[in-house]
């Protein structure tokens, strides 16, 4: 089935540099809104994005002996829920090109007492610090289609993780049943953007999400391309009518 055109908004204050998510520039939008990021997740999400991260977590099937690694991990949400008391992994790295959310990351790991077990590192996505099968396996929460180059950082990804190992990727969707594919783009480009700004202060963060997930790619050539980049088995889960896609790769 070939999914339907996604309209593209023409956000104005989403300017060049973001719209060609050159890292710096996607950097400091990041850490600009830090402070509101986790507050903005569970208000415009209606508290759904902890469920979607924790059925991420389980999919891996974590038994307690795993190295980790949580991509783009912002405010460390998935490297925490990863290392809960039971089937959780034995250690995570963190890792973000964003100084200001790994900054309220670390103190979210050393209130929750999750510190000794969770490493945060900042770095690209693209270039990820990390020998060659070196995790167990892998995480990205929202944070994919971010890097500027995607395919490069899938391949990262294939990389540090060991053959057999797992990958689980959630990002934004669109739905497909017309009445809430309506309804959620009038959310996303209307709603969703004044809410934000109204939060965070910032003037083009939330212009730029619905813009930066109406160009990622449909789910299916996304799963193609985890597939091309050395994964060879993936499975694509709609999650919430499509609202939100779960990746789930085995190397």
């Amino acid at each position: 089935m070939i999914p339907e055109p996604r309209p593209i908004p023409d956000h104005q204050a989403v300017d060049s540099g973001l719209r060609a998510k050159e890292p710096n520039r996607i950097a400091g939008m990041f850490d600009a809104i830090a402070r509101r990021y986790d507050l903005l997740n569970r208000v415009l999400s209606g508290g759904l994005d902890q469920r979607w991260r924790a059925r991420a977590v389980r999919e891996l099937g974590l038994q307690g002996s795993e190295t980790l690694l949580d991509l783009c991990t912002g405010t460390a949400d998935v490297a925490i829920a990863a290392v809960r008391p039971r089937a959780g992994a034995a250690r995570v790295v963190g890792v973000d090109f964003s100084p200001e959310m790994l900054r309220i990351g670390l103190q979210k790991c050393r209130q929750r007492g999750v510190w000794p077990r969770v490493g945060l590192v900042c770095a690209d996505a693209t270039s990820i610090p990390l020998s060659d099968s070196s995790v167990d396996a892998a995480t990205v929460a929202f944070g994919i289609r971010n890097v500027q180059d995607t395919e490069a950082a899938c391949r990262e990804l294939a990389r540090v993780v060991r053959t057999g190992g797992r990958l689980a990727v959630l990002e934004f969707g669109l739905p497909r049943q017309r009445t809430l594919r309506a309804f959620y783009l009038w959310y996303s480009h209307r709603l969703l953007p004044a809410v934000g700004r109204l939060v965070s202060k910032h003037a083009s963060a939330y212009e730029y999400l619905p813009e930066s997930v109406a160009r990622f790619p449909p789910p299916e050539e996304f799963g193609r391309m985890l597939q091309q980049s050395g994964f060879p088995h993936v499975r694509v889960v709609p999650l919430t009518f499509g609202i939100v896609y779960l990746y789930v790769a085995e190397r």
